[in-house]
């Protein structure tokens, strides 16, 4: 498949992050009333030491030099997922050609729609995409302060990672917690700092560990990503192991990180869910008062060999 007539493209660079970022904000915005990302989350992510723009990422411009389109592929360990952007369905095709042959034979590719776009679902389905699931965008408001949490009975509190050994803790319990859902496992430990330290939103003081009888069980990892656009707190992680379930150790990371985001001016905290996670996470996160604002269907494609 060809671009349309006129069009070039070349390899993404980190520099074209502002571009991507103002473009993407038109688009969404148009669908949503506010942008889906902020300026920070795009640099943060085209910055991730877990992609190579030179290979896994592509510009299209129009005759003229202006914008058209542009999509990245990463790999992770269980599939590959593309991140597109462009209003022209030629555009898309040529884009969603490149990512499919990046991912090589016997991958699974994933794209992420937010479920006001009817441009990129018929692209999709074309191409023999189908939904596999969806991922909610939850958000709560605070009027006024928030009240810090009790802390429960037998818990140690831990706020911040300072050094190697409270980040292995914090990697341990994500690693624990998301054994059974290998999409969302962490990355090996130091691909997992290294790319924490890669985010101008994120600071090793965001993170909370809890411990029962000195043993970790419970992490969240908060960062900055939405405060220029929402000023809102983002809750990037949150996880408590199996064995440490059910004793309400979730819920008291949660209003933690509100009453955190509350007493720093924050108007909200954002976070992310996939809803076929099958621990009862939307249960949870409904059940402190969170309610969705954003929904975005992810469309998948097992790619076969020829």
């Amino acid at each position: 498949m060809s671009l349309p007539p006129g069009h070039t493209f070349r390899p993404m660079v980190l520099e074209d992050a502002p571009l991507i970022a103002e473009q993407s904000a038109a688009y969404t915005s148009a669908l949503l009333g506010f942008p889906k990302h902020s300026p920070e989350d795009v640099a943060n992510y085209l910055r991730d030491p877990g992609i190579n723009l030179q290979t896994d990422g592509w510009v299209v411009l129009t005759s003229d030099g202006g914008f058209a389109g542009s999509a990245t592929a990463v790999t992770t360990d269980t599939h590959v997922s593309v991140d597109i952007l462009s209003n022209s369905p030629a555009v898309l095709h040529w884009l969603l050609t490149q990512a499919e042959h990046r991912a090589g034979s016997q991958a699974v590719v994933r794209v992420g729609v937010i479920r006001q776009d009817e441009l990129l679902p018929d692209v999709l389905r074309a191409r023999g995409f189908v939904v596999g699931t969806s991922v909610q965008r939850m958000r709560i408001g605070f009027e006024g302060g928030v009240v810090a949490p009790v802390v429960p009975e037998g818990v140690v509190v831990r706020r911040g990672a300072p050094d190697e050994a409270s980040k292995r803790a914090a990697h341990s319990v994500l690693i624990e917690a998301f054994k059974e859902q290998p999409g969302a496992l962490p990355r090996p430990f130091e691909d997992w700092v290294e790319s924490r330290e890669s985010r101008s939103t994120f600071e090793w003081s965001q993170v909370t560990i809890v411990e029962l009888d000195g043993q970790p069980v419970g992490v969240t990892e908060r960062n900055d990503n939405f405060v220029s656009t929402d000023n809102c707190g983002y809750v990037g992680r949150l996880a408590v192991v199996p064995a440490a379930r059910g004793r309400g150790l979730a819920t008291f990371l949660l209003r933690t990180a509100f009453a955190t985001d509350a007493a720093a001016g924050r108007d909200g905290t954002i976070l992310h869910v996939d809803s076929s996670n099958p621990t009862p996470a939307v249960a949870l996160y409904t059940g402190v008062g969170m309610r969705p604002d954003l929904i975005s269907d992810i469309w998948q494609r097992t790619i076969q060999p020829a």
